[in-house]
């Protein structure tokens, strides 16, 4: 409509036609070409900025998005109106007169003056208004989210963003700024005074230049910049700061970009989740803020600590001074509660021994002893409870420090607003030659975790997993003993979450071969005990991802390699109905792929006491296979092929199960004992005291225990993550962040996994068979040949209606 305008008011001013659509054609292509790369990039970001608002290609570049802004609308409509006016404006005009009404004349012209000053005074007040805009992207993908908005309420003192824009930049990202400008704005306003927006070209301002070179780190980036005519070099700033109190993070262009190649000179430069990197930097200053003040003022509510000891007649020494040390640390933490921590010191075997009955039932605490070959047994279990929820207290190396470390441990996981452990077991990273196989490695992995939580390695080798630890997190287990099985089934006994990505394969990858052998992960007893069994098979599915493969082509005599993109059903992409819509976990996640993966088997009977959750299926296409040469065949003309065997259904890939679990060593010795029997050969062995002589085994766990399992080796590692990115064109993150939701979940914090996979290319279309991408194109020929037809008839229909009624005029 609005370069209907346009033609119009250029029609009414020339008496040519051919005059009238060359010129119109050229205004509209000016209007259009104001805002785009083409014109922008001549100027800084300010003019550039400006333009934008100028253009009608860019100003329709938040309707394409699925973003409707009365701004952009009234724009239109303006200039409808404007060049209406124009329009009317001339044409009332060649009716005038030269000695006609001067004071109608002069009233014609005021009129329309007013009405174009109008128009453009509405287009800058509207400009300054940012939230008259429908979001009606699925998920309301550009707006500010529900997680954004929790933690914004919780700010108890003004918190800064300021941005670091300079306004000559490199060209791909000069559009990105007005983006991010217009969305730290919308924190601005969501807030409601508590956030304080600042924008600043440091070029402009060298006091805030050097105030953020010395005391934020921010330097700025150099950019080569090239045309027709000459190659520069800009040091530009494109940074993004987030201060609370004292805290602050720094975001640069490198954590809010992302970019998808095309070719070699073809890249899309976008923002890559800005909402979700403004959001994750805010948490993480605010918990460091936090975390510097009483640990007590962030938990809601009152703590209650049990400590279920037996009396010092029945403790060897070194417990006794320990217990007289955790007596000495909980009575200043109480005083530090202002009285809202209840400390109590129950002695088990009082009373006949019906609170050792009890604790045993509630919690699985049995009695405790030195050696398999003693006879004295005793209790010493620590606790920290509120409501339902219950933490017990690690002895560690039962000394004064560790116990106040483990008790600040214990009360952060009832507090909000604290950065959570994640002990994270894997294999070692292993040297590898340049052509062999490497170990599997989840770098990628850990960096991607580690934005938001700490990465602790765990060495499960003692028998115990850290104090510290809030989730547990086993990545390709592989030959785990008794011992670092024992340290697993006690975590969980202790109401804790396990995440565990194990198979029966693992695949080793190098640049000249591919194999899948079998791998052992120690696991699999201890799975089974609690319900849950991996089959020995490998899923193959139809809905897959393309695996990126080099060919070496013969062009002219020369050997090109080029990569090439082969169906490859053992990476298998789960979307749609294979991703739990109801699960906070998926329910955000558009798609994620699976390698290498084994079906999981529930046993309903030990499952039927708890929750069980699915989490990822492979679509109903897929079936099984027993062969481990995954390497893709390729065929003379150049394609592989895959055919299905056996029965073809969905297979269960992802799987939480909650309740209560009995403990793998219910009723045997703990091997912490065997172990320290089999290395007591002399007195003082058999006299010393430590952490690890004193055994016991926790019976069971409350009903808060988790163990969520994925039956992939692989699917996490590097390799495979970064296979996934180059069969996308980009960065590929849907797996790392479904670790992430998951770990977020475990841990009761999902904040942030509403908005974490917002990315603007995480939403992969499906890859389409042939077949089916021959069905829509020939479909669209026949729609467009058909609409054609439809038009042609109704013009047939409408000219034989006119022809009858000027028949009978002629009649009449």
């Amino acid at each position: 409509a609005a370069y209907l305008s346009i033609g119009l008011f250029v029609s009414s001013r020339s008496d040519n036609q051919i005059v009238s659509l060359i010129t119109a054609v050229a205004l509209c292509g000016i209007f259009y070409l104001l805002g785009s790369k083409a014109i922008t990039d001549f100027f800084g970001t300010a003019a550039s900025e400006w333009l934008r608002l100028l253009g009608t290609g860019s100003r329709f570049e938040s309707i394409t998005r699925g973003v409707i802004d009365v701004r952009d609308l009234y724009y239109y409509i303006s200039l409808i109106l404007i060049f209406l006016a124009l329009n009317t404006f001339a044409l009332e005009r060649e009716r005038w007169a030269a000695t006609g009404n001067k004071q109608h004349h002069q009233g014609w012209r005021v009129l329309t003056g007013l009405l174009l000053v109008n128009a453009l005074g509405a287009n800058l007040w509207l400009g300054q208004i940012n939230s008259l805009r429908v979001d009606a992207t699925q998920g309301n993908q550009y707006s500010i989210s529900s997680a954004t908005e929790h933690y914004l309420n919780q700010l108890q003192e003004p918190l800064l963003i300021r941005g670091y824009f300079s306004s000559k930049t490199h060209p791909l990202l000069s559009p990105l700024v007005p983006q991010i400008r217009d969305l730290i704005k919308e924190y601005e306003i969501e807030s409601q005074g508590r956030v304080r927006v600042e924008f600043i070209d440091p070029a402009t301002n060298p006091e805030l230049e050097q105030e953020a070179n010395q005391k934020y780190a921010i330097q700025p980036v150099p950019f080569q910049i090239s045309d027709r005519y000459q190659a520069s070099v800009v040091n530009s700033y494109f940074n993004v700061l987030v201060q609370y109190g004292d805290e602050y993070q720094v975001l640069g262009f490198r954590d809010l970009i992302e970019v998808k190649t095309g070719g070699e000179a073809d890249l899309d430069v976008k923002l890559r989740n800005p909402e979700h990197d403004l959001t994750r930097a805010i948490k993480k200053v605010l918990h460091s803020y936090q975390a510097g003040g009483n640990l007590f003022d962030t938990v809601k509510g009152d703590l209650v600590f049990n400590a279920y000891v037996s009396s010092d007649a029945a403790l060897p020494q070194q417990l006794q001074e320990f217990k007289r040390a955790v007596e000495t640390a909980v009575k200043n933490q109480q005083e530090k509660s202002a009285n809202r921590l209840t400390v109590n010191f129950v002695d088990p075997a009082a009373d006949g021994g019906k609170v050792g009955e009890q604790i045993a039932q509630d919690y699985g605490f049995n009695p405790m002893a030195t050696s398999l070959l003693s006879s004295e047994r005793f209790y010493f279990y620590m606790t920290l409870a509120q409501d339902d929820q219950v933490v017990q207290i690690p002895l560690d190396d039962m000394s004064a420090g560790s116990f106040e470390r483990n008790f600040a441990s214990a009360v952060k996981r009832f507090a909000s607003g604290f950065t959570k452990t994640v002990a994270f077991v894997a294999p070692e990273s292993a040297m590898a030659h340049h052509y062999q196989a490497q170990g599997t490695q989840f770098s990628q992995l850990e960096q991607f975790l580690g934005t938001e939580l700490k990465i602790a390695r765990e060495d499960l080798r003692d028998g115990s997993v850290s104090g510290e630890a809030d989730v547990l997190f086993l990545a390709a287990p592989k030959d785990l003993d008794e011992k670092q099985i024992f340290a697993v089934d006690q975590f969980l006994m202790q109401g804790g979450t396990v995440i565990a990505a194990t198979s029966p394969y693992a695949a080793s990858l190098s640049q000249r071969s591919l194999g899948l052998q079998k791998q052992e992960s120690g696991m699999s007893a201890w799975l089974k005990h609690h319900g849950l069994s991996i089959d020995e098979k490998l899923v193959m599915d139809k809905q897959s991802v393309p695996f990126p493969l080099p060919v070496n082509r013969n062009i002219g005599g020369f050997s090109v390699q080029e990569m090439r993109m082969l169906d490859y059903p053992y990476f298998i992409d789960v979307r749609a109905n294979g991703l739990n819509s109801e699960s906070a976990i998926t329910n955000g996640l558009p798609q994620t792929t699976i390698a290498w993966a084994s079906p999981i088997l529930l046993d309903a009977e030990k499952q039927k006491s708890r929750k069980v959750t699915e989490l990822l299926r492979s679509s109903d296409k897929s079936w099984l296979s027993g062969d481990m040469n995954v390497a893709p065949q390729i065929t003379s003309d150049g394609i592989t092929r895959y055919v299905p065997t056996g029965e073809q259904k969905s297979q269960l890939l992802g799987v939480i199960s909650q309740g209560r679990f009995d403990s793998f060593f219910a009723g045997k010795d703990s091997p912490l004992l065997k172990q320290e029997d089999a290395a007591a050969t002399d007195e003082q062995n058999a006299n010393s005291v430590s952490a690890k002589s004193i055994g016991s085994v926790i019976q069971h766990s409350p009903d808060s225990a988790r163990i969520i399992l994925f039956s992939s080796n692989d699917f996490l590692s590097d390799a495979v993550v970064s296979m996934a990115g180059m069969a996308n064109g980009g960065q590929y993150l849907n797996s790392l962040q479904l670790m992430a939701n998951t770990v977020d979940w475990a841990l009761e914090d999902e904040g942030l996994t509403s908005i974490r996979a917002r990315s603007n290319f995480n939403r992969t279309l499906p890859t389409l068979e042939q077949s089916t991408q021959a069905f829509w194109e020939y479909l669209n020929y026949a729609l467009a040949l058909l609409a054609l037809a439809i038009v042609g008839f109704i013009q047939h229909r409408i000219k034989r209606v006119r022809e009858l009624q000027y028949r009978q005029w002629l009649a009449s």
